[in-house]
C-alpha cells in the first residue's frame, strides 16, 4: 500500500487537478493507492469567511457562497466530460445547499460554533475529492471514494480535535481490509468524534490524514504532493539561494515543521515514525525532481545543521521577581494557569537564578495570558514579590535544526556571532538536551536579516554577500564603481565574496535596487533615479536591514557626516573618504569610534590620511603590537606637494594650482589644501589614532597663504593668487638660494602637533619626494632611530577610490 496526499496548490483549478490525476495514473501501476486531497486552493478561507460574515449579520455571506459554488461548477465543467456531468453538478449543488442552509442558521443566530465551523470547513475537501474521483471514472479508472469520517474518530476538541489511534486503526483496516479495489479517494482533514459530529485535524491536516493511514496499513511508503520541490535549507521566498534538503530524518524535519515550516504539518511525522515509514515530499508541478524523503536516520550532509526556520507573530511574557527564587511551584502555577486557558506555551527559558522565567505564545493571546497569570499571581504582585506579566510583542523565534549538532562544539558561538556581527538583537534562546535545535527570539524586523545571515553563515560555500551603498559619484566614487565592477570575478574567484551595491547617490539623484544596481549602467540607472534626499536615502538603508551592509562615504559633504552613528546603531558598517567625521570634535570621532564596537560592525577610514596608502592601518598594527608612538613627520598633501615640485618661480603659482585641482587633486575647494587645513585634519587624525586627544585648536599652523587669497569664492582665490604672485616666487627663490625644497609638513610629539612650510635639503627623507607623493615617518620605541616609513602617491582619484576598496574589503573579512 502506497498513500499519496495532494495539497491545495495541487488541486487549486481544473489544470492542476490534471496533473495531479497524471501522477496517480503512473503510481497507481506500481501498488495498492490511496489518494488523500485538500479542498480546491482558497477554498477553505473562503468557507470560513462565508460563515464569519454570517455570524457578523452581514449577507455578504451569500456571494461567498456564490463564489465557492461556480468555483466548483466551473472545475468540474472543464474536467468531466458533459455526458458523464450530472452526476458530479448534482453532488456539487447538493453540498452547496447544504453549507447555504448552515450559514443561514449561523445568520439567524448570530453566531458560530466551533462545531460548525468544522461543519463548514469540512465540504471543501468533501467537494474536492469527489470530483477527482468523478474525473479518474470517466478515464476509465475504477476508483472508491471513501468518507474519511466513517474512518477517523477523534475527541470533540473542535478545530484541532485528537486522534483515538486505537478505534481508528482498527477502523481503517477492517475497511481496507475488507474491501476490494486498487485505487482509493479520500477527504483529507476532516474526522468525525464518537457521536459521528465533524471534527477537524487543524488547518494542514490533510498531511496527518495521509500519515494516519499509512501508520494504520503499514504502508510502503507515504507521498506528499506539494507546489514545491522538497524540504528547503531555508523558505525560499526569504533567502533566494536556498538549497533543497534530499533526505532528512524524522526528527529535524518535525523541528523544522514545528518552527514554521510549511512544507509539512507537524503532527504528520508522528504516526509514520512509529513505524518507520518513509514520507517523500514532492512537486506536482516538477514530479521529476529528486524532493525530500523523511526517514529514520541520514547520512551527515557535511553539514552540522540541516536547515533553518522561523515561527513569527509571537510574543514574550516575562514573570519576574525577588519572590520567585528557591520557592518552588511558581513554574506549575504559570504553565497551569496558561494550559486551563489552552494558550499553547511555544518556547520556555529561565535563568539559573530563578528570578524570571519567559515563556513565547503566540501573539493572538497574549491579552488572555496576561489576565490569567496576572490573576494567578495576584497575592505575589500585590505583595511585590512578582512583577506583574511583562509582555513584549512583535516578536518571532528563528530556529537552526540538525541532529548532526548533538556535541559538536561552535555551532552556537557561530550562530549568536553572526547575529551579533549583523546587529541582531537575541531577547531569549532555548536549546533543548537533545541538541537538535537552537532557537533564539528576535525583532520580526530583522526575520529576513538573520534567516539569510544564518544560511550564508552555515550553508554558502560559494561566497559572501556584501550589501554596499554609496554616497558620491564624482571622480572619486564613479572610479571607485570602475573598480568594484573590474574586480567582481576575482572577488567572486579568490574571496568569494559577492560585493552587491544596492543604493547610490550624488548630490542630484539616488537609486536603489535590492538585487543590485547595474555597474555598467550606472549613469543611465542614476538618471532614472528619484531626486536625493539625504535623510530619506539614510532611512531607506537602515529600514532595508540587509545583512552585511556597509555604507561608503565618497563625498566632502557635513551634513552626510552627521548621518555616521544612523548607521553603526543599525550595525551597518562605514568606510569614511570624507575627512569631516574623523577631523570634527573630539567627542564626536570617539562616539563613531565606541558605536562601531558597540554594534559589531567596522568604522574604516584609511583614505583620510593617504588615499591608498596604507597610514592608518600600519599606524594601527604598530599600536595592536604593543609598540608606542613618539613622534609623527609626514608630508601630508598630495596637492602641495605636487604644486611645490612643480612651481618654479615662472610658471605662476595660481597656475600651478589650477592644474592640480584639473588632474584631481585639490579637495572641492582648493583652499583647504593651501591654506594647510586639510593637513591639519589628517596629523590630528593621526594623533588622535595614536591614542591623543586632540582637537583642530590644539595644531600650530604657520601658513604661507596671504590672507588676501583666502577671502570670497574659489574663482576669487585664484585672481588674488596671481595677484600675490610676488609673494610665492619669494617664497621659492629663499628656499632655492639654499639649494633646498619647498615641503608643507605636519609634525605631532609630545602631545602637540603643527604644521608649515618648510625648507628641506637633500638629506631629509622629504627631499625626495616627487610628484603628488606622500610620505609618514613613524618614531616609535621600535622605531627610534630609523623611522618605519609609509610613502607613495597620496592624491588622485584612482589611488584614492583603491584605498575605499581596500577598506571596503577589509570590513567585509572582520
Amino acid at each position: 500500500m502506497q498513500v499519496l496526499k495532494f495539497g491545495g496548490s495541487s488541486v487549486a483549478n481544473a489544470e492542476n487537478i490534471g496533473k495531479t490525476i497524471s501522477i496517480i495514473l503512473e503510481t497507481v501501476k506500481k501498488d495498492r493507492t490511496i489518494v488523500v486531497a485538500s479542498a480546491l486552493g482558497g477554498i477553505t478561507d473562503i468557507l470560513l469567511k462565508s460563515g464569519a460574515l454570517a455570524a457578523a449579520g452581514d449577507e455578504a455571506y451569500q456571494e461567498q457562497l456564490q463564489i465557492i459554488e461556480q468555483r466548483h461548477l466551473e472545475t468540474v465543467k472543464e474536467l468531466i466530460p458533459l455526458t458523464s456531468q450530472s452526476s458530479v453538478l448534482s453532488m456539487v449543488k447538493r453540498s452547496c445547499n447544504e453549507i447555504e442552509d448552515i450559514c443561514k442558521g449561523v445568520f439567524m443566530l448570530g453566531e458560530m460554533s466551533e462545531r460548525t465551523k468544522d461543519r463548514i470547513m469540512s465540504y471543501g475537501e468533501l467537494l474536492s475529492t469527489q470530483i477527482i474521483s468523478g474525473r479518474l471514472k470517466t478515464l476509465g479508472v475504477d476508483n472508491i471514494w471513501k468518507d474519511s469520517r466513517t474512518l477517523i474518530v477523534t475527541d470533540s476538541q473542535f478545530g484541532f480535535a485528537t486522534v483515538d489511534f486505537l478505534t481508528t486503526n482498527k477502523k481503517i483496516t477492517d475497511f481496507f481490509s475488507t474491501t476490494s479495489g486498487n485505487l482509493f479517494i479520500l477527504p483529507g482533514f476532516i474526522a468525525s468524534d464518537s457521536k459521528g459530529l465533524t471534527t477537524t485535524l487543524g488547518r494542514g491536516g490533510s498531511d496527518y490524514t495521509a500519515a494516519i493511514l499509512g501508520a494504520a496499513l503499514d504502508a510502503n511508503l507515504v507521498e506528499i504532493w506539494t507546489d514545491v520541490s522538497g524540504m528547503m535549507t531555508a523558505d525560499p521566498r526569504i533567502v533566494p539561494n536556498a538549497k533543497s534538503i534530499p533526505r532528512i530524518s524524522y526528527q529535524e524535519a518535525m523541528e523544522l515543521s514545528h518552527f514554521g515550516a510549511k512544507v509539512i504539518y507537524p503532527p504528520t511525522i508522528q504516526p509514520v515514525m512509529n513505524k518507520r515509514i518513509p514520507v517523500w515530499v514532492r512537486n506536482t508541478f516538477a514530479p521529476q525532481d529528486a524532493g525530500t524523503v523523511i526517514e529514520t536516520s541520514v547520512d551527515r550532509n557535511g553539514n552540522n545543521i540541516r536547515g533553518i526556520s522561523s515561527i513569527n507573530k509571537i510574543a514574550l511574557i516575562s514573570l519576574e521577581g525577588s519572590g520567585m527564587v528557591g520557592i518552588p511551584g511558581f513554574s506549575k502555577r504559570l504553565f497551569e494557569a496558561l494550559s486551563n486557558e489552552k494558550i499553547n506555551v511555544i518556547l520556555i527559558t529561565q535563568g539559573s537564578s530563578e528570578h524570571s522565567i519567559c515563556v513565547v505564545v503566540d501573539e493572538s493571546n497574549i491579552a488572555k495570558a496576561k489576565e490569567v497569570v496576572d490573576l494567578a499571581f495576584d497575592y505575589e504582585i500585590k505583595t511585590g514579590k512578582v512583577e506583574p506579566l511583562v509582555i513584549e510583542k512583535s516578536l518571532s523565534i528563528i530556529a537552526v535544526v540538525g541532529d548532526n549538532m548533538k556535541s559538536h562544539p561552535g555551532v552556537s558561538g557561530k550562530m549568536f556571532g553572526a547575529l551579533g556581527r549583523n546587529g541582531v538583537n537575541v531577547r531569549a534562546i532555548a536549546q533543548g538536551s537533545s541538541e537538535r535545535n537552537i532557537s533564539a527570539v528576535i525583532g520580526s524586523a530583522d526575520v529576513k536579516k538573520a534567516i539569510n545571515i544564518l544560511h550564508e553563515e552555515f550553508f554558502e560555500t560559494t561566497y559572501k554577500q556584501l550589501n554596499v551603498f554609496i554616497a558620491g559619484l564624482g571622480n572619486v566614487g564613479s572610479r571607485l564603481l570602475a573598480q568594484l565592477m573590474q574586480q567582481e570575478k576575482y572577488l567572486e574567484e579568490h574571496l568569494r565574496l559577492q560585493v552587491n551595491v544596492i543604493g547610490f547617490a550624488n548630490s542630484r539623484k539616488m537609486v536603489f535596487n535590492d538585487e543590485g544596481i547595474d555597474l555598467g549602467n550606472w549613469k543611465a540607472e542614476l538618471e532614472k533615479g528619484e531626486q536625493m534626499n539625504l535623510e530619506k536615502f539614510i532611512d531607506t538603508i537602515r529600514s532595508k536591514n540587509l545583512r552585511n551592509s556597509l555604507f561608503a562615504d565618497v563625498t566632502a559633504n557635513d551634513e552626510v557626516a552627521k548621518c555616521y552613528g544612523q548607521l553603526l546603531e543599525k550595525s551597518i558598517s562605514v568606510v569614511a573618504c570624507n575627512k569631516v567625521a574623523c577631523s570634527s570634535p573630539y567627542e564626536y570621532y570617539k562616539k563613531l569610534k565606541r558605536l562601531s564596537t558597540e554594534f559589531n560592525c567596522q568604522f574604516l577610514f584609511e583614505t583620510n590620511v593617504g588615499a591608498g596608502l596604507p597610514v592608518i592601518g600600519t599606524l594601527n598594527d604598530l599600536l595592536r603590537s604593543g609598540d608606542k608612538v613618539n613622534k609623527i613627520e609626514a608630508v601630508l598633501s598630495g596637492t602641495l606637494n605636487f604644486v611645490f615640485n612643480n612651481y618654479n618661480g615662472e610658471n605662476g603659482f595660481a597656475n600651478v594650482v589650477k592644474q592640480a585641482q584639473d588632474e584631481g587633486y585639490t579637495e572641492p575647494d582648493p583652499r583647504l589644501d593651501l591654506s594647510g587645513t586639510d593637513v591639519m585634519r589628517k596629523i590630528m587624525i593621526l594623533a588622535r589614532e595614536a591614542g591623543e586627544k586632540m582637537e583642530m585648536s590644539d595644531i600650530t599652523n604657520h601658513s604661507f597663504m596671504p590672507a588676501s587669497c583666502m577671502q570670497g569664492s574659489v574663482a576669487d582665490f585664484y585672481t588674488a593668487m596671481a595677484k600675490e604672485e610676488a609673494h610665492f616666487k619669494k617664497i621659492y627663490e629663499a628656499a632655492a638660494k639654499e639649494n633646498k625644497k619647498l615641503k608643507f609638513v605636519a609634525s605631532y610629539e609630545n602631545g602637540k602637533a603643527f604644521v608649515g612650510l618648510q625648507h628641506v635639503g637633500a638629506q631629509s627623507d622629504f627631499y625626495h619626494l616627487y610628484g603628488k607623493d606622500n610620505v609618514v615617518l613613524f618614531y616609535t620605541d621600535r622605531y627610534p632611530n630609523q623611522p618605519l616609513v609609509v610613502k607613495g602617491a597620496g592624491a588622485g582619484a584612482e589611488v584614492t577610490a583603491s584605498g575605499v576598496f581596500a577598506d571596503i574589503i577589509r570590513a567585509s573579512r572582520m
